[in-house]
């Protein structure tokens, strides 16, 4: 499959009363997103935490949301599975909170494809809000997934401001990058903004940026959304020339569409104006500080770059279940 019809969600956090209204309203989204034809639907990072403001006790409390969140897991994933499998589509659904091996509460996005498979991706990096005050862990490794139409990989909201991840997935096969995000200012918009637009141009793929929108006071883990749903693509080629294929009107809930095609992603990489996913390796050259200004006889020992193996986790393949 070539050309892939993606949704990215401007989802938005809501007040709901029970479990079954949120059962319902994710149900019409995906609904939504099948009727427009979309083979890819991607969620945003910690959308499932919408689910903590059906007990106000939980809401109000940082740490006991997260437990009531983590309570829910099975039956959060076992809609999603079923939502993917009746609709025949691919779904990376808003990411949540989880218990990992260690025992440690963890961010993680999970991809469920039409025949039942699912894998994850656990959030690498932690934001200062997710390891000072929440008590979130950063996971412990890099995977890339295998969906009906090829590989992917998803950098989670701040992931995708360090190079290392995305570039592992792409390195493994993956044309696609997924950032589900949440960010509580337009601040926090743009730096995942430009780092999903940066992964993008260096890697020579398509990165899909899909955001938490509206207000939700009742809700201190997402109490402000700000952002816009966007494509993006190395600015080449087909591609427009701000790289941006699709984008969204910010803070408003919407799907937005846009049509893909992967086979573009072998056109850049391969003969396109300029060639970094190719190009990569030659960044890494021994660095000289400049003492030029300083009467020396001779300057320092050259600092050699880290061997490219410790640059960055390796990734597991194929990690559908």
């Amino acid at each position: 499959m070539t050309e892939v019809r993606i949704a990215a969600a401007q989802y938005p956090i809501e007040l709901l009363p029970s479990y079954g209204a949120w059962e319902a309203k994710l149900s019409r989204w995906v609904s939504e997103a099948a009727v427009g034809r979309a083979q890819l639907l991607v969620f945003p990072e910690y959308a499932a935490m919408e689910l903590a403001g059906t007990d106000p006790a939980a809401a109000a409390d940082l740490h006991a949301s997260l437990d009531h969140v983590v309570a829910l897991g099975e039956r959060i994933d076992e809609l999603h599975r079923q939502l993917a499998i009746h609709y025949g589509v691919t779904i990376l659904g808003g990411s949540r909170p989880c218990r990992d091996a260690r025992g440690a509460v963890v961010n993680r996005a999970r991809l469920f494809c039409p025949d039942g498979r699912t894998g994850y991706q656990d959030k690498i990096v932690m934001t200062r809000f997710e390891r000072e005050i929440w008590g979130i862990t950063g996971g412990e490794a890099v995977h890339v997934l295998d969906a009906p139409f090829g590989r992917v990989g998803i950098s989670i909201c701040y992931d995708a401001e360090f190079p290392l991840i995305a570039r592992a997935q792409a390195e493994a096969g993956a044309r696609i990058i997924l950032v589900p995000s949440a960010t509580d200012s337009m601040q926090g918009y743009w730096r995942v903004r430009i780092g999903a637009q940066a992964r993008a141009l260096e890697n020579q793929c398509y990165v899909v940026q899909a955001p938490t929108v509206g207000q939700a006071p009742w809700l201190p883990s997402l109490d402000d959304n700000h952002g816009a749903a966007a494509i993006y693509g190395p600015p080449d080629g087909i591609a427009p020339d701000n790289g941006v294929f699709a984008v969204g009107e910010v803070n408003r809930p919407q799907w937005l569409f846009s049509d893909v095609r992967l086979d573009q992603v072998d056109v850049w990489r391969g003969s396109g104006t300029v060639l970094p996913f190719l190009h990569w390796p030659e960044q890494h050259v021994a660095m000289r500080p400049d003492d030029a200004c300083r009467d020396e006889p001779a300057l320092p020992a050259p600092i050699t770059a880290p061997d490219k193996s410790e640059d960055r986790p390796e990734p597991i393949f194929g990690s559908l279940e």
